[in-house]
């Protein structure tokens, strides 16, 4: 009797409404290699929890208590044994004993090219504000291993777009959302699939 491979587990880190977790669930969902197993919340009415509702997604919250003091998060993450552990708008800090306990296995993406406009407080439309007030002539998405320090980790990704003059903060969210949508699922495949 043929033994099917199991497939890949992926668990996605959300704070926001989920739109990348949405675009990345229906990216993998007829995949036959890779599968969303949960998708965990910071915060009890992320709009993400109610996406996930009507993906069929298993979701929950969890207080800052159960991921920055005591080890819940961690004993949880490691029933559910996953292959990569993706942050999609996920605004909390890591912290070190969870990247201990699941080293190079835990990606974010970043609306900017780092190392620029990184770091604390650095996220969102803080990022393109920044980006558009210093009428930088490109930006685009960076993808990189979580470390200790925010935006800091081993770059994997990096995708560049051009801006213009009369780019706005707003627009440049455009064109870094639509890079998002379309290089963070086939990052993530790439590198689950990899050898």
């Amino acid at each position: 009797m043929d033994v099917l491979p199991k497939k890949k587990q992926i668990i996605l880190f959300a704070s926001g409404s989920g739109t990348n977790v949405e675009n990345i669930v229906r990216h993998f969902q007829d995949s036959p290699n890779i599968e969303i197993r949960a998708v965990l919340s910071n915060k009890r009415d992320a709009q993400v929890l109610d996406r996930c509702n009507a993906l069929n997604i298993s979701a929950m919250y969890f207080n800052k208590t159960a991921f920055l003091v005591s080890d819940v998060v961690i004993a949880l993450l490691k029933a559910l044994e996953p292959d990569l552990i993706v942050l999609a708008g996920f605004l909390l800090k890591i912290p070190p004993k969870l990247i201990e306990s699941f080293p190079q296995k835990i990606i974010n993406i970043h609306p900017a090219l780092l190392p620029k406009y990184g770091g604390k407080g650095m996220y969102g439309n803080r990022v393109h504000e920044e980006v558009a007030r210093n009428h930088e002539e490109e930006t685009g998405i960076t993808v990189h291993y979580v470390n200790e320090n925010y935006d800091e980790g081993a770059i994997i990704f990096q995708k560049k777009i051009a801006l213009t003059p009369d780019d706005t903060a707003s627009t440049i969210a455009e064109k870094v959302h639509r890079l998002e949508y379309d290089y963070y699922p086939k990052v993530i495949e790439n590198l689950l699939m990899a050898p």
